[in-house]
């Protein structure tokens, strides 16, 4: 069995016992994150092409588009890495016990290589420039507090569905994501990967670099606040 993924049914953050080494798992996480990212980005690009200005129905397009990816991904990546896709989730995991320290960093580089990667292949299929730097401003309090709630909300319902069936974690996760989209004023970014990644791009789904540091940070009180309601597990054998 490997060492790094936690084992029980639900693919996020757990899988079963594996025969992937943690390289070949960092791997699929990098996978993994860059169809994530092509998806945010590349549905926001498409949504913003189609709807004529009208930001409310580009985001409604944009948060479908990544909420049905999400459904996909999970099923597809979670037998493989545990389609964690998220350096938030990989933390939490580590911190419950779920996920070997030692992996950790393999599995976070990947997560933030392959949501930049992500990006520059959505740029590419929507002949844009690949090299750009996002100008939307997203700061102040109400976005961060938005993106505390939103990757609180995140990890708790994750944990919530671990003793369920695989297939419910992974709508359960695109559920709320698709919600969060809405009821949060960030338009919930809940990932540090995808939030270094959008400030790579100047599209809908963009965000100033600058403005990033906001984000992540307010994403990890958003998992220090998590932690209490997270089950804690033992290390994977």
């Amino acid at each position: 069995m490997t060492t790094e993924l936690i084992t029980r049914a639900a693919p996020v953050p757990q899988v079963g016992a594996l025969a992937h080494s943690p390289t070949e798992a960092a791997a699929v996480e990098c996978t993994a994150t860059a169809m994530l990212l092509i998806a945010v980005v590349g549905s926001g690009i498409m949504a913003e092409r189609l709807c004529g200005g009208n930001l409310g129905l580009a985001l409604l397009a944009n948060a479908i588009a990544t909420g049905s990816a999400l459904v996909a991904l999970i099923l597809a990546f979670g037998p493989r890495s545990g389609a964690y896709m998220n350096p938030a989730v990989t933390l939490a995991a580590a911190l419950t016990g779920g996920l070997r320290w030692r992996v950790v960093p393999a599995y976070i580089t990947a997560q933030i290589a392959g949501a930049i990667v992500g990006v520059w292949l959505a740029h590419v299929m929507f002949e844009l420039p690949v090299m750009q730097i996002s100008t939307h401003v997203r700061t102040g309090l109400g976005q961060w507090v938005a993106e505390t709630i939103a990757t609180f909300g995140l990890l708790v319902t994750i944990w919530g569905c671990r003793t369920r069936a695989a297939s419910v974690t992974a709508f359960a996760v695109a559920a709320y994501i698709t919600g969060a989209y809405w009821f949060t004023a960030s338009t919930s970014f809940a990932n540090p990967a995808v939030t270094i990644a959008r400030s790579l791009t100047e599209t809908f789904a963009g965000i100033r670099p600058v403005d990033a540091l906001g984000f992540i940070l307010a994403q990890l009180v958003g998992v220090l606040l998590a932690l209490p309601l997270l089950r804690r597990e033992g290390h994977a054998a």
